[in-house]
């Protein structure tokens, strides 16, 4: 196990397959069958983890990497190794293939069973998010922080929900209820697409809250880390401490997350 990361080297790799889907953006026409669908993920996912492998393998021989981002029976905990690449080729891989901006390319550094490292690239606007546990949170070089707001009114709130959710009513009725719920107490209520680029917005002060129910671990490490490094508060739904292996996130401005699960709490006792 490698204790000294050398971070420019994963950096550069992260934004060299950023850059190269870039280039190719808007060029390749919007699949209109489902094996066409198919086909166009695929390729992203072997573009992608060519150029990362390529570029890291080098300096990273003994770091494993696990590549199964839709193997949900294997999010329940981390793998039983050391340490090892969990990489997400494309979160908003369904943006780039509607020709609409909002995709990243997101990696995670797994060691001893907790997200390490994770950088996110949006190369859209040419931003990097990256942490390293227990060394703060970077966006293009630069300290990033939580919002201060406290008026839930001011606030800007995303909710998400996982794949496959169609399946499962019981979590689309939690998802519903939580909808509304965050009407009724935020000021401005979104869904955008890349679930870590919004939690590392969550790190950035861009966003103040962010909520999804359901099972959705590999989509959220990288941003996860990145937005606890900077400072934010990382729970579940029903405001527990968030740990590896459970069915909900809640991510905020510190002193928030307690702040909406009262408010929350209140209306549904009025009910």
């Amino acid at each position: 196990m490698q204790s000294e990361l050398n971070v420019p080297v994963i950096l550069n790799a992260i934004q060299k397959a950023g850059n190269a889907f870039k280039t190719d953006f808007r060029t390749i026409p919007i699949p209109q069958t489902n094996d066409a669908f198919w086909q166009e993920m695929n390729r992203i996912d072997q573009q992608c983890l060519t150029i990362l492998k390529e570029a890291l393998t080098a300096h990273f021989p003994a770091i494993p990497w696990h590549e199964e981002e839709f193997s949900y029976d294997l999010q329940n905990q981390p793998l039983a190794i050391d340490e090892y690449w969990q990489c997400d080729t494309m979160d908003g891989a369904i943006q780039y293939l509607q020709h609409i901006d909002g995709w990243t390319i997101n990696l995670v550094l797994i060691r001893q069973g907790q997200p390490y490292f994770a950088a996110i690239y949006d190369p859209m606007h040419d931003e990097l998010f990256w942490a390293e546990q227990g060394k703060g949170a970077f966006l293009n070089g630069s300290p990033i922080k939580p919002s201060q707001k406290t008026d839930l009114q001011l606030m800007l709130a995303v909710f998400e929900y996982p794949q496959g959710s169609a399946t499962q009513p019981v979590l689309n009725q939690k998802t519903g209820q939580a909808v509304t719920d965050l009407l009724t107490h935020v000021g401005v209520l979104r869904n955008y697409g890349p679930h870590a680029l919004q939690l590392a917005y969550v790190g950035a002060g861009r966003i103040d809250l962010f909520y999804e129910e359901g099972f959705d671990t590999y989509n959220w490490l990288p941003g996860l880390l990145i937005a606890q490094e900077a400072g934010a508060d990382v729970r579940t739904t029903d405001g527990r401490q968030w740990h590896w292996g459970e069915g909900s996130l809640l991510v905020t401005a510190p002193g928030v997350a307690d702040q909406y699960l009262q408010a929350q709490s209140k209306t549904h006792e009025r009910v």
